[in-house]
């Protein structure tokens, strides 16, 4: 059939002269565009409707029109158009050609139609036609794709047995589908018959089944596949290595994967990113950081870096093994390698120096991070805040806690914690509380460890009842005790003396699964030995060591000195000698205690054994060791044997400091010794340790008992030149006026402070107010009393106890009674001066 001229849709595209294309033709362009578009699918519209028709192709296809307007593009639309007709499909083309098949079969596997597509491969077989290799590698491609395995299998046997000789994608396939099916056995088979039958095989195929077997966690017999490969003729390329690499990773064989690596770099190929982030990782993972540093260093050299987690996780890790300087060496050699640190870099370094007390580098670093641009979150705040609270630096604390707010930072339970624990551990107990009531009222539930904060801090002030019921409202609240909440709780009872109470707490604890370690142990101990003496301690360690619980030397310290307090030397060196054949060592502890006990009991014996011990133990008392024993002694009164352990000290080569001598000027000072005692202090101005505020403290103070106020205040402004002037020594000199009654220097000094640069506590105020008391000035006391508050300052139970008794002296008895009631708010417990006080006005 022809087409008449009338009936032809094309006509030849032309483009107006008139086209102005500097100003519009890129309209011009999109018309024309649009125009060739519209005759293209009527033109493909006429191909379809001959190739549907009765009429002859042969006639029709070769009409002149379409033979001059017939493009490849035309061909494929209506291929694509009529994909429906797989018969209408194989009609297209000559009997003897394979071409129109192939194009039709890969049309069918781009479409997702694969099993349309092996009807058109059987039909062509059948028809004694070859499609092309291209064509059956894409069609076991498609069936690959869409995770249809066996039909790969059934294609490639297919294929084979049709006489086609399968090239090396079609071999890939083919493995692949065996190990995607994890059917390692027929994969390895495979290769077997492939090799033998005479097939070239690439490396890509051995990659392929290394890297089943490696995700099959059967790593080792990929190991075996690729040391196979040099046998082949072939050479393990960056894949083969990688894979092999990531696969033992995987299984955990972190050492022979860091030997593959190595084997890579010496074949001159460089490890991908993946594969060094993922050994490194794991070599972290298990502990074994030194061994992942080097190989960073050592990838460093070559170009090869881990990804920015992999060098974060290295860095933490290495900070909380205490590896501080290879931590800041990957941290500087990160911009080095293009790694630009973020977020938790910082967090994680910032961190690390809060732990270790470098506030000041912690906040270079935070600085450093506000000037990268890098957002600030909460837990470099929370670090710096809880390293400071534990540095005892409470100002700087609540400083970052309000910064961090006013950057709109909102603060977390661990923020809160931090700060209560703080409070806690300067006893600052209201302030404590106010903060943990800030916390539940903001909706943030404290967790265990702000219970635990709260418990202990009640428990260093003998609290018992209170840090009772906080332990009960933790179960209240479904939050469980962990071991130190436990721990700290059977302290607080210990020392108390309530060890029923602590026994009964360690049953509980046993009960809920958790293991008593040696801080349980030490305090149930020590309280032992305060209440039931040091037998029934020893009777407990025995039974302890039978049950073969492991105990420390400070477990073992604690008996060594109620021993000791009891006079029990010979029964003290006994229990030595049994913690030494138990495994543990003495140390200075122990020995400091023997050493103190033996001097105690004149022991020369004892002493010089005792010391001979600690030599051949490769062991010497310190500064603390023996300033801490001649401490004990100076404030007991035995001088002699103070200084006595001056002169071994000095023998020893352990020099003396100024809290030594600070100790035996406060010995004399108090003993009334005090031309002995200006003595010793001059000797120590021209040493290498002056006397400090605590030093002058001791003489300040004893010259204020003797009433030698003229000498006092001329020590005092002395003390004021040198700047060692505190309220402690003001205090001091309060106290000394008001005992001899020279009231109106009293309150000098007390108005005088602030123009030294220095406040006065609540003693300063307590001393005065008890004097206003008893010159029966109640309403001085009472107004003094609300200036102490003004400033913020908290009443503790002597004050309380002055001004309710001068209140009771005065006859009012109704604010007497409201202080105690404001005093048992606060927590605090009325003496049984205040109490009889009360009862007997009442009456």
């Amino acid at each position: 059939m022809k087409l008449s001229p009338s009936r032809r849709p094309f006509s030849k595209i032309t483009i107006p002269k008139s086209a102005n294309f500097c100003t519009s033709g890129s309209s011009v362009i999109a018309q024309t565009i649009s125009t060739v578009k519209d005759q293209d699918t009527d033109f493909v519209a006429i191909l379809i409707n001959i190739l549907r028709g009765k009429q002859s192709w042969k006639h029709a296809l070769n009409d002149p029109f379409v033979l001059r307007n017939l493009r490849p593009h035309h061909i494929e639309k209506v291929l694509m158009q009529t994909l429906d007709d797989s018969k209408l499909a194989l009609r297209r083309c000559k009997p003897n050609s394979s071409l129109g098949f192939d194009l039709l079969i890969q049309s069918y596997v781009q479409n997702n139609r694969s099993c349309d597509a092996v009807s058109v491969f059987r039909l062509m077989t059948s028809c004694n036609l070859t499609p092309e290799i291209r064509t059956l590698s894409a069609l076991l491609n498609g069936f690959l794709k869409i995770r249809q395995f066996d039909m790969v299998l059934i294609m490639f046997h297919e294929i084979v047995n049709s006489g086609i000789r399968p090239d090396v994608y079609i071999q890939a396939a083919v493995i692949r589908s065996l190990c995607e099916s994890k059917d390692f056995v027929k994969a390895k088979e495979m290769i077997c018959w492939l090799e033998s039958n005479g097939y070239d095989l690439n490396l890509v195929a051995y990659n392929l089944l290394i890297n089943g077997l490696c995700k099959g966690q059967r790593v080792w017999e990929a190991v075996e596949i690729k040391n196979s490969l040099a046998r082949k003729g072939l050479k393990a390329d960056v894949i083969t290595y990688c894979t092999l690499v990531l696969g033992l990773c995987k299984v955990q064989e972190l050492e022979v994967g860091l030997e593959v690596l190595n084997e890579m770099i010496e074949m001159e190929c460089i490890p991908s990113e993946a594969a060094v982030s993922c050994l490194v990782e794991g070599l972290r993972r298990k502990g074994m950081t030194d061994i992942a540093f080097d190989l960073v260093n050592k990838l460093g050299g070559i170009g090869v870096t881990p990804n920015l987690f992999v060098y974060n996780a290295l860095i933490n890790s290495l900070c909380k093994e205490g590896k501080y300087d290879k931590a800041e060496f990957l941290y500087n050699e990160m911009g080095e390698k293009g790694l630009s640190a973020n977020d938790i870099t910082y967090s994680i370094l910032i961190d690390s120096f809060c732990r270790r007390g470098e506030m000041d580098t912690a906040v270079l670093f935070l600085d450093r991070m506000k000037s990268a641009g890098i957002k600030v979150t909460a837990y470099p705040y929370n670090s710096l805040i809880n390293g400071h609270c534990k540095l005892r630096n409470l100002r700087t604390a609540e400083f970052f806690f309000f910064e961090m707010i006013h950057r709109g930072l909102t603060p977390t339970v661990v923020t809160y914690t931090a700060l209560i624990s703080g409070y806690c551990n300067e006893k600052e107990l209201n302030k404590a509380f106010r903060l943990y009531h800030e916390m539940t009222g903001k909706g943030i539930a404290p967790n265990v460890y702000t219970f635990t904060a709260l418990i202990s801090g009640l428990c260093q002030v003998n609290r018992m009842t209170e840090a009772n019921n906080l332990f009960n409202e933790m179960a209240r609240q479904k939050i469980i005790p962990n071991k130190v909440t436990y721990n700290v709780v059977i302290d607080g009872y210990c020392r108390e003396g309530n060890t029923p109470k602590a026994f009964e707490l360690l049953n509980e604890m046993v009960e809920k699964g958790l293991v008593p370690d040696t801080y349980t142990y030490r305090s149930l101990i020590s309280g032992l030995c305060s209440t039931g003496g040091a037998s029934e301690a020893k009777v407990f360690i025995d039974n302890l060591h039978n049950e073969h619980h492991k105990l420390n030397e400070i477990c073992y310290s604690a008996l060594l000195h109620a021993y000791c307090k009891e006079g029990r030397l010979k029964d003290a060196l006994n229990a030595c000698r049994e913690m030494v054949n138990r495994g543990v060592d003495m140390d200075l502890v122990c020995y400091a205690v023997l050493i103190d006990g033996s001097m105690r009991e004149h022991d020369t014996k004892a002493f010089f054994g005792l010391l001979k011990d600690m030599r051949d133990q490769g062991l010497k008392p310190d500064n603390v060791v023996y300033t801490s024993m001649i401490d004990g002694h100076s404030k007991a009164g035995n001088l002699n044997t103070a200084f006595e352990l001056l002169d071994i000290m000095v023998e020893e080569g352990c020099t003396p400091n100024i809290v030594t001598y600070t100790a035996l000027i406060n010995g004399l000072c108090k003993a009334g010794c005090m031309h002995q005692a200006e003595l010793l202090c001059k000797n120590v101005l021209v040493s290498d340790s002056p006397p400090n505020h605590v030093t002058y403290g001791c003489f300040l103070d004893q010259l204020t008992k003797e009433g030698d106020m003229e000498k006092a205040v001329e020590l005092h402004n002395v003390m004021l030149d040198g700047l060692l002037a505190n309220t402690i020594s003001h205090n001091i000199l309060v106290r000394g006026f008001c005992k001899l009654g020279k009231f109106e220097e009293a309150t000098s000094i007390l108005d005088g402070m602030a123009e030294n640069g220095i406040f006065p506590d609540c003693i300063t105020y307590s001393t005065v107010i008890y004097e206003y008391c008893r010159r029966g000035n109640l309403p001085e006391a009472i107004k003094l009393w609300n200036t102490m508050l003004s400033k913020g300052l908290k009443p503790d139970v002597v004050a309380y106890n002055f001004l309710i008794h001068g209140c009771c002296l005065a006859g009012e008895i109704g604010k007497a009674f409201e202080l105690k009631d404001e005093m048992m708010r606060r927590g605090l417990k009325p003496t049984r001066v205040q109490r009889s006080g009360l009862i007997h006005r009442d009456i």
